[in-house]
């Protein structure tokens, strides 16, 4: 296969076959930076060089019914995590000083459970209001689980700029992951989301004993839902989870998963996310020649590179930190 040829055809509109999303995550490891150059050749027409940083607040930790097995925050976990109610917004707010402070242009309010009960919500519409005064420019992204339409409104008119609800898996593999909600009510959230007219973030987990059609099906299903923002995790097996013991993901096939997802996503944020640290080890930089968005700091339950270090490698791959606001980041 031609990378550098596709590459141009899906810059000028066009959309992979099957097949030819099958030879990106085959890729022979001898023809990989040719398909990393080729993916970065979209990633620079729409983006240039720029680099998008996000932080997340764990604004409620465990205490969650559902039954998603790579979650450390599950009914059925037995990980041992901290586990504590809603934050108190002051909480909330210095979060979004910090990440000010250190250039983060989205800061992700993130908080377990099935969906936010109308007290949550109202801390998030209070903590996002003060935040929005302080820092106007600072993209809000929600991520609280399924929501009611009423919720929606609540969220946008306080400000939230970008709604986060993954559909982690493709739909034919999510029975395998979680019994106590649907794939379908995931893709409801996110179009609930965009009606309410917040920018709509869904994501993958990628690791979970899918196939690679699976992994082909999510990127499609996120072009379909046209998703904004597209976080990719790799699946950080944590002990105690129902997947614990699950390393099915090499760095190579990472980023090849990372590439596929640019191709068939050319104008989309592209996000490597969790798991990015114990996945791709020492080819994290790589990562950047097609995605364009990290995450600075600890993830929800596990941690995260120090952000001196992801700041260090930004530098060093000759990236820049985008400061621009949500409404200002369009494409290239």
């Amino acid at each position: 296969m031609n990378y550098e040829k596709v590459a141009n055809q899906v810059i000028n509109g066009y959309q992979i076959s099957d097949e030819e999303a099958f030879n990106i995550l085959n890729c022979p490891d001898v023809d990989l930076l040719k398909l990393l150059d080729a993916s970065y050749q979209i990633r620079h027409h729409y983006f240039g060089n720029k680099v998008k940083l996000n932080m997340i607040i764990n604004t409620k930790s465990g205490l969650c019914p559902e039954n998603c097995g790579y979650c450390s925050q599950s009914i059925v976990s037995k990980a041992p995590i901290e586990k504590y109610p809603m934050m108190k917004q002051a909480e909330i707010v210095a979060g979004a000083d910090r990440a000010a402070s250190l250039n983060v242009g989205t800061y992700c309010i993130v908080a377990s459970g099935r969906g936010p009960v109308d007290r949550e919500i109202d801390i998030v519409v209070n903590s996002v209001k003060t935040i929005k005064d302080k820092h106007k420019d600072m993209t809000i992204c929600a991520c609280l689980g399924i929501l009611k339409p009423e919720q929606a409104e609540r969220l946008k008119s306080a400000g939230v700029d970008r709604y986060n609800h993954n559909i982690n898996t493709s739909a034919r593999n999510y029975k395998n992951i979680t019994t106590t909600h649907t794939y379908d009510d995931r893709v409801q959230t996110v179009k609930q989301a965009k009606a309410a007219g917040i920018s709509p973030c869904s994501g993958v987990i990628v690791g979970m004993k899918e196939t690679q059609q699976d992994v082909i099906d999510m990127a499609r299903s996120l072009r379909a839902l046209d998703a904004d923002s597209i976080p990719v995790n790799f699946l950080n097996a944590i002990k105690g989870t129902p997947l614990e013991g699950t390393h099915e993901l090499t760095p190579r096939y990472c980023l090849k998963v990372l590439a596929l997802f640019r191709f068939i996503n050319p104008t989309k944020e592209i996000r490597v996310s969790g798991g990015r640290e114990v996945n791709l080890g020492s080819l994290q930089s790589l990562s950047l020649y097609p995605a364009n968005s990290i995450f600075l700091g600890d993830y929800l339950t596990t941690d995260g590179q120090p952000g001196v270090e992801d700041k260090k490698m930004l530098e060093e791959m000759g990236f820049e930190i985008d400061l621009a606001p949500l409404h200002e980041s369009a494409c290239m």
